[in-house]
């Protein structure tokens, strides 16, 4: 089994669940998914299935949209309604237009402090497992990269923003800073993650879907995940050479440092690299299943 799933992830379930009950209805076959998805959060959750896991680290390079919605005046110590909430004393009530105004300082490459009830790891540790402990978990700032950051909807003290981001950005934390440049607190009610790539929710498929007997109708193809990458189409030769471990000539004169390499029935083989000389190597190899399982196939762009 070959192939990936975009499932909409239901709320009150980790990522680490969603990827547990696929694995039980798949008994024998890797599993993995692209992006952690908070509990609270709901919405778009790649799975990938099979030799497709190795492809996972394209998915996450993806951009990411989120629709989150915020209680202002609030603090929590998990930056979500899941952690103990505290109202302020009389917080100021921002407008819409100074909300908007404040908007463009979060927009590019900016340093993002990780909230502590996280899953990056300190010493060793889970940040969350820590901070639930009690101990004082120290995170550094990182860098994140956001694309697009829009105003929604507004009404107080519910506010809701629509985010395209990179990799790595906590939309909760995200929330939390923009409320302190309105000079109030904010904590993240509730997350619908809309895209990742061209993976969109509009096409996932609900968890409880897959257990109806439909599942490889879902399964779409390990191409998906290297839509960003240019693509050639080997010849049958070529393929036995890169098969093989062999590089071939580099007859697309691409430069590019990744391209996905694809056979005439338009399915994933390899993905490749330069290897000088004018050659391209194979960085990854990935079996061919002699089927007509759409996961096998994808689409060419040469």
């Amino acid at each position: 089994m070959f192939g990936l799933l975009n499932i909409n992830k239901p709320s009150g379930v980790t990522s680490r669940d969603v990827v547990n009950r696929v694995q039980r209805m798949v008994r024998g076959v890797k599993v993995g998914h692209a992006g952690t998805l908070d509990p609270l959060a709901t919405g778009v959750l790649v799975v990938a299935l099979g030799p497709a896991t190795r492809l996972v680290e394209y998915v996450q390079r993806m951009p990411k949209t989120y629709l989150g919605t915020f209680w202002l005046g609030r603090t929590s110590d998990t930056e979500d309604i899941d952690g103990q909430v505290v109202e302020l004393d009389g917080p100021p009530q921002p407008t819409a237009g100074e909300i908007e105004a404040v908007l463009p300082r979060f927009l590019g490459t900016i340093n993002q402090l990780p909230p502590a009830f996280s899953a990056l790891k300190v010493r060793g540790r889970r940040a969350y497992d820590l901070a639930r402990r009690g101990v004082a978990v120290e995170l550094q700032p990182r860098p994140i990269e956001i694309h697009r950051l829009t105003l929604v909807r507004y009404e107080y003290p519910e506010l809701q923003l629509e985010v395209c981001c990179g990799s790595g950005t906590y939309v909760r934390s995200l929330g939390r800073d923009l409320a302190q440049a309105l000079g109030t607190a904010a904590v993240m009610s509730a997350l619908v993650r809309t895209a990742v790539g061209d993976f969109r929710i509009e096409e996932a498929c609900l968890l409880d879907d897959l257990e109806t007997g439909t599942f490889e109708r879902h399964l779409l193809p390990p191409a998906r995940a290297v839509a960003q990458l240019p693509a050639v189409q080997l010849a049958d030769d070529e393929i036995g050479r890169i098969a093989n471990g062999l590089p071939v000539a580099n007859r697309w004169d691409t430069d590019a440092v990744e391209i996905a390499a694809f056979d005439a029935q338009n399915r994933l083989l390899a993905l490749l690299a330069p290897r000088g000389h004018g050659q391209l190597g194979p960085l990854r190899n990935f079996p061919v299943a002699r089927s007509n399982n759409p996961a096998t196939h994808g689409e060419r762009r040469y």
